[in-house]
């Protein structure tokens, strides 16, 4: 049975670990949560057990995630504080509403809701002709993950124009996000999709759109289309579920592009 300084040494542990991922000092994180060092290093070191509202304040400064926020204040013997609900449940419906309505109304052009571990959560109309090209029919079993539907070989892999470039640009986002997270899930993605077959000197397209952003580039029968992506988030979310989802819009990134999706 785990004793209390057992909890102390496990919640000091795991701290330490996101303090250092943060690549922050630990005099310069007890000055940003307006602590002692002395007292940091004590809690770090489990000498000392964090009231919750120490832990709260502590993983705010870290802008940790909430579920690992969760996980935080479970290592120091208290209850979970952000509730996880599926995004169906009615307590979520205003949220809901306003994701569907953020992708219904991106349409003709393709829009994707997705959770933590890049699997799709909702889709407008416009991303079905893109499923229609997947050979892999595994591929879009649910949960779709959207990385390995657009990296995978039997996928959208084939079709995509410069997909050394577009490989390398999701790969470096979801390095950004393990770094954030932490996710072993992710990491386990990213071993996956790096074993993927790409070739790296597949010209890009940056110079056409001023290098300001990496497209995705899909060349179709009816000719190449040309995207580049925002990212949409929930602003003040304190629920689990909430704080995960991305809403990534795609938008022509040139005429021809357009014209092809909405006709004029």
């Amino acid at each position: 049975m785990a004793t209390a300084q057992d909890t102390q040494q496990r919640f000091g542990g795991q701290l330490k670990a996101w303090r250092t991922r943060r690549r922050m000092s630990q005099l310069d994180f007890a000055l940003e949560a307006e602590i002692s060092q002395k007292h940091l290093s004590f809690i770090e070191t489990g000498r000392s057990a964090p009231s919750r509202d120490m832990v709260i304040r502590l993983t705010e400064c870290l802008d940790i995630p909430l579920r690992e926020r969760n996980s935080m204040l479970l290592a120091a013997g208290f209850a979970p504080m952000y509730l996880a609900r599926d995004l169906d449940d009615p307590s979520l419906k205003a949220a809901r509403a306003a994701i569907d309505l953020l992708l219904k109304g991106h349409e003709p052009y393709p829009a994707i809701a997705v959770d933590r571990h890049w699997n799709m959560v909702a889709s407008n109309a416009a991303i079905t002709p893109f499923l229609s090209l997947v050979a892999e029919a595994s591929l879009l079993e649910p949960p779709i993950n959207v990385l390995r539907l657009s990296l995978h070989p039997g996928g959208l892999a084939p079709f995509i124009a410069n997909l050394g470039d577009w490989k390398k640009h999701l790969l470096e986002r979801l390095a950004h996000q393990i770094q954030v997270t932490a996710d072993p899930t992710l990491v386990d993605l990213e071993k996956e999709l790096k074993a993927y077959p790409a070739d790296e000197e597949t010209p890009g397209g940056h110079t056409d759109y001023g290098d300001v952003f990496v497209p995705f580039e899909l060349m179709l029968p009816q000719g190449k289309l040309s995207f580049f992506s925002t990212i949409t988030v929930f602003g003040t979310p304190v629920d689990v579920t909430l704080s995960e989802i991305a809403i990534e819009s795609f938008f022509p990134a040139n005429d021809a592009t357009r014209i092809a999706l909405s006709g004029n």
